[in-house]
């Protein structure tokens, strides 16, 4: 679906040939270039996912994922779910399915609750769950952004920034399994630069964990977020001047898919 682009991002084939859009771009680790091929700034997940279904023609109904498993107590890895089900909501959205959206909607509330949301966000959840219900897409995708921006608004009110840095990163790291897996399936290099959106979306990414508090970083699961997030950067970051390789975008797939399957494991 095309609603409500920004001109900005409708550039980004050209961006990708001849070079990087001025804006604030966040400061590379040391040793780390930002490459001219793959760097873009200022994209949403509807954008992104957008530019993405436009080069790789995507079948969106065959990304999609099961049902989570019951919501964990431990918090942290419940606001990582809640991320990657809001960055299913736009899968969906992209596809049109009001069924799989109204069922990944229930899974949300689920997540909300948990982590003491429900009383809260759950009007607006239900409103969402009716807009698919009626297939108002164009409004749909405002009240998503919305949506998530109020998630993020209430867990700042309760004190809880690192949930909602959690949030956003769980939302990317199911963008970018998207992305990645859409990608590697493409013949040629032409389209490669769309697997990680940009260097400038993985910096965000690295940037926003890297405001977590410590403590919660040294858990093992962010151990895990925070190890994916370096290794993914760094295979990207190292060689500025050439295009990606067929193997980056593989190892990207892999690494983003491997992190999702954790997240959907049940605990032991």
């Amino acid at each position: 679906m095309f609603f409500n682009q920004r001109p900005v991002f409708a550039a980004i084939s050209l961006i990708a040939c001849c070079g990087v859009l001025h804006g604030q771009i966040p400061t590379p680790e040391p040793g780390l270039a930002v490459s001219p091929i793959i760097g873009v700034v200022d994209q949403t997940p509807a954008e992104f996912l957008d530019v993405l279904g436009k080069a790789a023609k995507a079948r969106w109904r065959l990304l999609f994922r099961p049902p989570p498993p019951t919501p964990s107590t431990d918090r942290c890895r419940s606001a990582l779910v809640l991320g990657s089900l809001i960055g299913e909501s736009y899968l969906i959205w992209q596809a049109g399915d009001s069924q799989q959206y109204r069922n990944t909607n229930q899974e949300m509330v689920n997540y909300c609750r948990t982590l003491g949301l429900g009383e809260k966000i759950m009007p607006r959840l239900m409103a969402q769950g009716k807009m698919a219900e009626q297939e108002q897409w164009k409004d749909l995708q405002q009240e998503i952004a919305e949506g998530h921006q109020e998630l993020q608004r209430l867990l700042r009110e309760m004190q809880d920034e690192d949930l909602a840095l959690l949030i956003d990163t769980g939302l990317w790291l199911r963008l970018l399994e998207v992305s990645s897996t859409l990608i590697a399936d493409l013949p040629g290099t032409e389209s490669r630069h769309l697997c990680i959106g940009s260097t400038t979306t993985l910096q965000l990414m690295r940037d926003r964990f890297d405001r977590i508090s410590e403590k919660k970083r040294q858990g093992p699961l962010l151990q895990l977020v925070q190890a994916a997030l370096f290794e993914t950067q760094t295979v990207w970051l190292t060689k500025p001047n050439e295009l990606p390789t067929a193997e980056a975008v593989l190892k990207t797939r892999q690494r983003f898919a491997d992190m999702m399957q954790v997240l959907w494991e049940k605990e032991k």
